[in-house]
């Protein structure tokens, strides 16, 4: 099967890229490298440098592909607080003609990155698919309107869709000295470094940490599953965690103690967020495999070389 990945130079796109060509498919990857890391294509994947909002090269890139795995994204909530016409512009302009791209090239079907953040501060854990929703940043907001548009390419225009709303990834090749960062790789390489992280709260605030290869693995069942017409799951691994939890896990692993400092919560940030995983399980028969003890071992291991 010929894919290709928006945003296949970024840490999961780049995950995403080395399963599918390990299961033996075809990988077009097409980023911009504002973010991503040439460093992060792998050696068998062909390579198209392009923005998605470039209709021309989009539709250049769409030829011939039967599966779309759009990753690409402004994903910095703190970002798109700050910027939010540039925002809308990458993430809800750019996936409108990744869509449309797709039709236009008769893909079959496009597997697309939403996020947690649509579900905001409901207190309500864990987070259902059915969940009310609440998006507090426009990076959330951008979010939900393209799980709206894919459903009306999927209504409309025949074009197969899955939306996954990620919970917080990590894993290898995410970088730490980016303003996308993951709070993970921002963790490690200060305890790594000895210096001080800050924490934005109380560090009380939970997340649902999955490992990079399970949201692969979910792309996989999600790109390869037969009877999909329209679909939005979570994708975590139904565990929360708080802050301080995940700072006493990562230095005992460094086997530092941690120097913290503590600074006024950030616009846009939510308290508390667990997946719920039974529609993944459900629709798509798979379930994250890796628990945070051992992702965080293997992304330190990557991280110190």
């Amino acid at each position: 099967m010929q894919v290709l990945i928006t945003g296949g130079a970024g840490f999961i796109g780049s995950t995403i890229a080395r399963r599918f060509l390990a299961d033996g498919h075809r990988v077009r990857i097409l980023d911009s490298l504002e973010t991503g890391l040439l460093a992060n294509i792998p050696a068998d994947a062909e390579f198209i440098e392009a923005d998605i909002r470039d209709t021309d090269t989009l539709g250049k890139a769409c030829q011939g592909v039967e599966v779309i795995l759009h990753q690409a994204a402004m994903v910095s909530v703190v970002l798109s607080v700050a910027e939010p016409s540039l925002c809308f512009d990458v993430n809800v302009v750019g996936t409108q003609r990744v869509l449309q791209a797709a039709v236009a090239a008769g893909a079959r079907r496009v597997v697309m990155a939403s996020s947690s953040a649509v579900y905001g501060n409901n207190p309500v854990q864990p987070k259902r698919e059915d969940s009310p929703l609440d998006p507090l940043s426009p990076y959330a907001d951008s979010k939900l309107t393209n799980e709206v548009n894919a459903r009306y390419y999927s209504a409309y225009h025949g074009l197969e869709t899955v939306c996954f709303r990620y919970f917080n990834v990590f894993g290898p090749r995410q970088r730490p000295d980016s303003p996308y960062s993951g709070v993970i790789s921002i963790l490690a390489l200060k305890l790594m470094q000895d210096e001080t992280f800050t924490i934005f709260g109380t560090g009380e605030q939970t997340r649902d940490f999955v490992f990079a290869e399970d949201v692969a693995g979910a792309i996989t069942a999600a790109a390869t599953q037969p009877g999909i017409r329209h679909e939005v799951l979570n994708v975590g691994s139904g565990r929360p965690t708080s802050l301080l939890e995940l700072v006493e896990l990562a230095a005992a692993a460094i086997g530092r103690p941690p120097k913290l400092a503590f600074a006024e919560g950030r616009a846009g940030d939510v308290m508390h967020s667990q997946a719920d995983v039974t529609g993944l399980a459900q629709r798509l028969g798979y379930t994250a495999r890796t628990s945070l003890d051992v992702g965080l071992a293997r992304t330190l291991d990557w991280m110190q070389g």
